[in-house]
């Protein structure tokens, strides 16, 4: 399961082989002065602040697994979430993804 690690200038949605395969990348490293706000979200498939977007490229299956990128209209989001349990969004400015959602396990 992806977990954040967080260093001293650093945040990393560490992601395991698995993830990574099923995610096709790897973790993501981002500065830690462009995290904006850590918020919570219960149910991330159907909350209008959770998951929007076209998976591409990653893994999808609806409320069960969404691992990979989403593509909006403006911007993308990565998402690690499994099931139908809540959800930690990590909000971003100037980075390849503007939101995080991790699973909240």
């Amino acid at each position: 399961m992806a977990k954040i690690v967080e260093l001293e200038d650093e945040l990393i949605l560490k992601l395991s082989l698995l993830e990574k395969i099923g995610a096709f990348r790897k973790s993501i490293h981002v500065p830690k002065n462009s995290l904006v706000r850590v918020t919570d979200v219960a149910d991330p498939w159907h909350d209008p602040d959770g998951m929007q977007g076209r998976r591409s490229p990653g893994t999808g299956i609806p409320r069960i697994i969404m691992l990979g990128t989403l593509r909006k209209k403006i911007g993308k989001d990565f998402a690690a979430v499994y099931g139908r349990g809540s959800a930690k969004v990590y909000h971003f400015e100037g980075q390849e993804f503007d939101r995080w959602f991790v699973t909240d396990k």
